[in-house]
C-alpha cells in the first residue's frame, strides 16, 4: 500500500533470490552498514558469549525495524483518513505527503556514507543518463500509484481499503513470475487464490457500498482504483528487482537507499504539478481554514503523515538488510490486516462477517505465502552449509 515504502523494496516478494549475503565481501559489509548481522555459528573459534552477543543484538535489531515498518504504515493511512474525516479533500495532497518526507533518508545515507561507499569501488560503472531515466520513470509510476491510493482512501473505509491493498501481494507473485523468473509453487498459488477471493468479497459486499454516505459509484471507483494502485505497486517492485539485477548490478545499502530517495524526489515534484494542473491549489487555504479540528491540526496531519510514511521506509531498508528484502516485504503486507483494528477502534468501521471473512482470507493467503519463503530460506541454508563444507 503506500506511496512511502514504494522505493525500498528491491525485491519482488514472490518467494526466490531475495536473500542477501552470497559470501562476497560487498555482501558482507551491506549487512554490516545495516547495523547487525544475521546469527551464524562461528566457525573460527569465537567465544560463545560473542555468538550470543551478536544473535541478541541481530533479534532487537529486526524487532525494531519490524516496529518502524508497521508503526509507520498504520499511522500514516490512518492519519490520512483522518485528513479526510476532518474536511481534507485534496487527492494531490494527499499523495504529495506520502513521499514529501523523504529528505529525511538523507541523514540515514548520511551516517553510513563512511562505511557504504566501500562497497562501490569494486563495482561497474553506471552510465548517469540511464540511471536517471531509470528514477523518472519509476518515480513518475509512484506518483500515479500514490494518488490512486489517495482516491482509495477517500472513497472506502479503512478496513476495506486496507484489505484490498493485501492483493499487492499476489499481484507480486503474479508480475515477478514473468519479469523475474520466480516459479509459481502450490503455496504461493494458494496465497494467490485467497487474497484474490479476499479482494472479491469486498467488491461484491452491498453492505460496504455506500458507507459514511458515498454513492455506489465512488466506492466502486475506491475499490477499482485501490485494486490498481496494489497492481502498480507490485509491478514498481518487480521493475525495481530488473533494474538491480540487469542494470545497476548491484543492491548495497547505499545504492538501494539512493532508489528510494531519487525516485521519492521525482514523486514529489510531480505531485505540485498535478496539484496546480488539477485546480486543487486554489481550494487549499478554505480547506485548512474549514479543517475540523483547526489550522494547526491541519499542518501538523499532513506534516505527521509525511514523517510516517518516511518512518515506514526506515523499517523497509532496515529489514531488507538485516534479514531480506523478501522479508520486509511480507512484514510490509502483514501489517495491511492489522490496520483493519485499529479503524474499527479510532474511527468506528463497520466490521461484519463479510469483512472478517475477508480479513481472515488475507491471513491465511499471507501465511501461505510466508511459509513458501520459510522453505525457500531453508533450503538456500542447505545449499550454502554443503557448498562451504565442499570448498
Amino acid at each position: 500500500m503506500a506511496g512511502g515504502v514504494d522505493g525500498m523494496a528491491g525485491d519482488d516478494g514472490s518467494g526466490g533470490g531475495g536473500s542477501r549475503g552470497g559470501g562476497n565481501g560487498e555482501d558482507e559489509i551491506q549487512i554490516q552498514i545495516a547495523g547487525s548481522s544475521k546469527p551464524e555459528t562461528s566457525t573460527h573459534g569465537t567465544a560463545p558469549q560473542n555468538s550470543h552477543t551478536k544473535n541478541w543484538q541481530w533479534w532487537l535489531m529486526v524487532a525494531l525495524n519490524i516496529f518502524f515498518l508497521i508503526a509507520g504504515q498504520t499511522a500514516s493511512t490512518l492519519l490520512g483518513r483522518f485528513y479526510y474525516n476532518q474536511g481534507g479533500n485534496s487527492k494531490w495532497m494527499s499523495t504529495f505527503v506520502q513521499t514529501a518526507g523523504f529528505p529525511v533518508l538523507f541523514i540515514v545515507l548520511f551516517l553510513f556514507r563512511s562505511k557504504s561507499t566501500q562497497t562501490i569501488t569494486s563495482s561497474p560503472e553506471i552510465s548517469g543518463t540511464k540511471i536517471t531515466l531509470i528514477y523518472i520513470v519509476l518515480g513518475l509510476l509512484i506518483a500515479a500509484d500514490d494518488l490512486m491510493y489517495s482516491y482509495g482512501l477517500l472513497y472506502l473505509p479503512v478496513s476495506t481499503y486496507s484489505l484490498i491493498c493485501a492483493s499487492q501481494l499476489a499481484f507480486n507473485a503474479v508480475f515477478s513470475y514473468f519479469l523475474n523468473d520466480q516459479k509459481f509453487t502450490p503455496f504461493i498459488f494458494n496465497s494467490v487464490i485467497l487474497l484474490t477471493f479476499s479482494a472479491a468479497l469486498l467488491g461484491v459486499d452491498e453492505d460496504t457500498q455506500g458507507t459514511n454516505g458515498l454513492s455506489d459509484g465512488k466506492y466502486t471507483l475506491g475499490f477499482v482504483l485501490t485494486l490498481g494502485a496494489s497492481a502498480t505497486y507490485s509491478l514498481i517492485l518487480s521493475l525495481m528487482q530488473v533494474a538491480f539485477e540487469k542494470v545497476i548490478k548491484r543492491e548495497t545499502f547505499s545504492v538501494v537507499l539512493n532508489m528510494q530517495i531519487y525516485t521519492a524526489l521525482v514523486a514529489t515534484i510531480a505531485s505540485p504539478i498535478g496539484l496546480f494542473a488539477s485546480g486543487e491549489w486554489k481550494t487549499l487555504q478554505g480547506e485548512m481554514h474549514a479543517f475540523g479540528s483547526g489550522r494547526v491540526s491541519y499542518v501538523m496531519t499532513l506534516l505527521w503523515t509525511a514523517v510516517s510514511w518516511q518512518i515506514a521506509s526506515v523499517g523497509v531498508v532496515g529489514l531488507i538488510f538485516v534479514v531480506s528484502s523478501l522479508f520486509s516485504n511480507v512484514i510490509n503486507t502483514l501489517a495491511l490486516p492489522i490496520i483493519p483494528v485499529f479503524a474499527v477502534i479510532f474511527f468506528h468501521d463497520k466490521m461484519d462477517g463479510v469483512k472478517i471473512i475477508a480479513m481472515l482470507m488475507a491471513i491465511w493467503g499471507f501465511i501461505s505465502y510466508g511459509y513458501q519463503l520459510y522453505v525457500n530460506d531453508k533450503k538456500s541454508r542447505k545449499t550454502s552449509v554443503s557448498v562451504e563444507e565442499n570448498s
